[in-house]
């Protein structure tokens, strides 16, 4: 069982999961699609007309487990086209038939028996027989999968399972995946009120006063890095004539994921990314090479088409804003440009707690603009630039835009899972196409390069990541409410309480006074699950003392602080976020 291979196992696995399936439902007509292996497991589309439930996932595993002690062989057969079109036509699984009519002619058609009674189109290869699958295997949920990626096709089930080769590393994973599910962004963003979805704009979110807080403090906070690295903020239009991505080369490269919209019997898009906007801001005026490097960073508000299937709470959404930027540079500045921009970036996300930081060094994808000779140019400029950064890179061949190579940087979060945030990437092609000029300081016309640039990525995203990775208990700095006041008797306290509100404020602490009807132990479980830096109960005793009593978020009993301390506490925890504090830090 050990030397069998994980992908082996868990490919195996998978058809064992079809079989048991197809044997539970005797009376139904089972369409069996694919069942690939994936990271940490595998799954397997399923179309039949019973919505398989969480109920049907307890059978299916204990069936899996009689198949596998039944130790069933599993043999390999290789078959003509016409044998093969014949035996899944009998058995009328027309998605396998599909499979076969799409191989290319003269391709080895192989398929595999598991026992007497199931067999399924497969290249292979597997086990020798059931029993060599191990029991660390648990199935897991069900969803929705337009069949071969298609969303004009039918929705098929998509049972999945994390297969491993030890109970121990199984369980590793499934309390892996209960923490995940408890930081997931979107029941947090919910609880917290911070964001939420509405049917009349798919895969758009409306963020709520707390979620703007954190939206419009992040932007703040990028404001503050740009001070430091001479940026220069600007705005553009978001609907903007077609013949702009015809000469961007969005129109042929980007189409299908653009929204069009007729005017005045002119056809517009609305812009899914800022480039070209500022291709004609640089364009507008005659600049010389003193003017250079020229950093335009835009927050406006882009919109990209994303497949329904695609699309995941703030991860992946249809309208977004990105803290993006353009620099216009002279080529010969190109790796002192990138070693600042590097900076840049590592100041950015030490500040917001990730230290574990991968770099790739993306190249030419397939679909490409350009000649072979500009992009060894460009590639070769990002390849000295890191490597003079100092910092290690893996190549990603391949994995570039379809304008220019690019530096990503991923980063890993409390449950080191890796998420691309930040982008560098070179791009000669559009200075040529919307032909820009600088006037060099031998008096002659010269072609700058462009350099786009973004840190967060894409806020909306970034929030959605950040919220997982502190499991929604966010730096002092971005919490949208600081404290809470809650006085014992409303009657009693309340004036005190809206005077210690305001003298709060004055400091620029963010605070409200709790003054719904509930018991005190019930607004302090709500304020916990708040998450809530710090709860101020005030009674009698708080009335007559120079001191207050605080509950720090997290913690069971309360501390007694001198008002003056607490507000000391406050300014000190929301100063690590001033300009001058960012700036003086590095």
């Amino acid at each position: 069982m050990q030397d069998q291979p994980l992908d082996t196992i868990r490919h195996s696995a998978a058809h064992i999961m079809a079989q048991a399936i197809t044997e539970m439902f005797p009376n139904e007509r089972v369409q069996l699609g694919i069942g690939p292996v994936i990271e940490n497991g595998f799954y397997y589309d399923i179309d039949m007309e019973t919505r398989i439930t969480t109920a049907h996932l307890k059978e299916i595993q204990k069936r899996m487990q009689k198949i596998i002690k039944a130790k069933l062989p599993i043999q390999r057969h290789v078959i003509s086209r016409e044998e093969a079109l014949s035996k899944f036509e009998k058995e009328k699984q027309d998605l396998k038939l599909e499979l076969i009519k799409d191989l290319p002619e003269g391709e080895e058609i192989t398929y595999y028996t598991q026992g007497e009674n199931f067999f399924d189109l497969c290249r292979g290869p597997h086990v020798e027989h059931t029993g060599q699958i191990p029991f660390s295997f648990k199935i897991l949920h069900t969803a929705g999968a337009y069949w071969r990626g298609d969303e004009k096709r039918p929705m098929l089930q998509r049972v999945y399972a994390a297969c491993f080769k030890s109970k121990e590393e199984l369980k590793e994973h499934l309390h892996f995946l209960e923490e995940a599910k408890k930081r997931d962004h979107r029941k947090i963003g919910k609880d917290l009120k911070l964001f939420h979805f509405e049917e009349v704009s798919p895969a758009s979110p409306f963020f709520m006063p707390k979620g703007a807080f954190i939206y419009n403090r992040l932007v703040d906070f990028m404001r503050n890095i740009y001070t430091k690295y001479d940026y220069d903020e600007v705005i553009t239009p978001q609907v903007l004539d077609v013949d702009l991505w015809h000469t961007s080369g969005h129109y042929e490269n980007y189409k299908e994921n653009m929204y069009f919209t007729p005017i005045d019997e002119r056809e517009f898009a609305l812009k899914p990314m800022n480039c070209p906007c500022h291709m004609l801001m640089f364009k507008h005026y005659k600049y010389s090479y003193r003017d250079l490097p020229m950093r335009y960073a835009d927050f406006g508000r882009l919109h990209r088409y994303e497949r329904s299937g695609s699309v995941s709470g703030l991860t992946r959404v249809r309208t977004f804003c990105q803290d993006d930027a353009h620099i216009f540079i002279q080529p010969e500045k190109i790796q002192d440009e990138i070693q600042k921009l590097m900076e840049m970036f590592f100041i950015c996300y030490e500040h917001m707690g990730f230290t574990d930081i991968k770099v790739n060094l993306s190249t030419r994808p397939d679909k490409k603009m350009g000649d072979d000779a500009t992009w060894d140019q460009a590639e070769d400029a990002l390849r000295k630039s890191l490597e003079s950064s100092g910092h290690d890179f893996t190549i990603k061949e391949g994995d570039g835009a379809f304008y220019g190579p690019k530096i990503d940087i991923e980063i890993a979060d409390a449950l080191k899972r890796y998420h691309q945030l930040g982008t560098i990437q070179l791009d000669f092609l559009l200075p040529q196409r919307f032909d820009l000029k600088y006037t060099d300081s031998d008096g002659q016309d010269k072609r700058p390069v462009v350099i786009h640039r973004a840190l967060l990525g894409s806020l909306e995203r970034f929030i959605g990541v950040y919220i997982e990775h502190c499991a929604g208990v966010f730096p002092f700095w971005l919490t949208p409410e600081q404290i809470k006041i809650v006085p014992v008797n409303l009657e009693s306290h309340e004036k005190f309480c809206d005077n210690l509100a305001t003298e709060l404020k004055k400091i620029g602490a963010r605070v409200s006074v709790d003054k719904r009807n509930e018991s005190l132990g019930k607004k302090t479980r709500e304020i916990q699950k708040s998450k809530t830096p710090f709860m101020i109960v005030i009674g009698d005793n708080e009335m007559n003392s120079d001191k207050i009593s605080v509950r720090k978020y997290g913690e069971q009993e309360t501390t007694d602080y001198p008002l003056e301390d607490f507000k000391k506490l406050v300014i000190d925890l929301n100063n690590e976020f001033t300009p001058e504090k960012l700036r003086d830090r590095y």
